[in-house]
C-alpha cells in the first residue's frame, strides 16, 4: 500500500497489533496509552470494546495534529454474557479456561479511529465479532498452558496463536486476526478510505 498523507499513530502496547499493523505494509509508529478501561455495567458485548477504545483515543487526543491518524483498539471474550477480561493470577487464568473449555464463546474487538479536524476530534469506531469454539480440555492441558505462556495480559485467558489454540480451538466463525486482538482486514479498508 502506497504511504499516505496522514500519520498513523497505532496507541496500542500490545506486541500482536504491532505485529498485525506491521504486516500492511505502511508506515506508521505505535505509542503507548494509559487510559482508564472501565466501562458502564449496562454495556453489553461489542459496545464494551468500543466505549473502552474511545477512551483510549481520548487519553491522546491532546497529543494529536491535524495530519494525524490515531487507531486505538480493545478485545473482550464474551461467555454467556459475561465480559471475561484479563486475569489477575494464574488461579483466575485457569477459571476462565475452565469456563471456556466445550462451549462457545465471542470475541470482540473495537477499534476507534481519531483525527483532528479544525482543532475538533473525530472519531469513527468498527467492532468484529468472532465465534469461537473451545473443545473440553483437561486440568492437565489447562494448567501446563497457565504454567508455560503465563496469558495474565490477555482477554479470556488465552491467545489463539499460541499452545492453547493449536490444541483447544476446534472451530471458528469469523476473523482469527480479531481472536488476536486486531481485525486487521478491516482496519486497512477504513485506512484505505481515511489515509490514502
Amino acid at each position: 500500500m502506497a504511504e499516505g498523507k496522514l500519520n498513523i499513530i497505532l496507541g496500542s502496547q500490545s506486541p500482536r497489533r504491532r505485529e498485525l499493523m506491521s504486516g500492511l505494509d505502511i508506515p506508521y509508529r505505535a505509542i503507548s496509552i494509559d487510559a482508564d478501561e472501565s466501562y458502564p455495567q449496562e454495556l453489553e458485548g461489542g459496545d464494551i470494546p468500543i466505549y473502552i477504545s474511545r477512551a483510549k483515543a481520548r487519553a491522546y487526543i491532546a497529543h494529536l495534529h491535524d495530519d494525524d491518524l490515531l487507531i486505538t483498539a480493545d478485545t473482550i471474550v464474551w461467555l454467556n454474557g459475561k465480559m471475561l477480561g484479563k486475569p489477575h493470577d494464574e488461579s483466575e487464568a485457569r477459571e476462565m479456561i475452565r469456563q471456556l473449555s466445550g462451549k462457545v464463546h465471542q470475541v470482540y474487538t473495537g477499534v476507534t479511529f481519531t483525527r483532528m479536524i479544525d482543532g475538533a476530534a473525530v472519531m469513527e469506531s468498527l467492532v468484529d465479532k468472532t465465534d469461537v469454539t473451545f473443545r473440553s480440555l483437561s486440568e492437565e492441558e489447562i494448567a501446563y498452558y497457565v504454567e508455560n505462556y503465563k496469558p495474565l495480559d490477555k482477554a479470556g485467558a488465552y491467545g489463539v496463536q499460541e499452545y492453547i489454540g493449536y490444541i483447544g480451538v476446534s472451530g471458528m466463525n469469523g476473523s482469527y486476526f480479531n481472536v488476536m486482538g486486531f481485525p486487521i482486514a478491516r482496519v486497512y479498508e477504513v485506512l484505505k478510505r481515511l489515509a490514502c
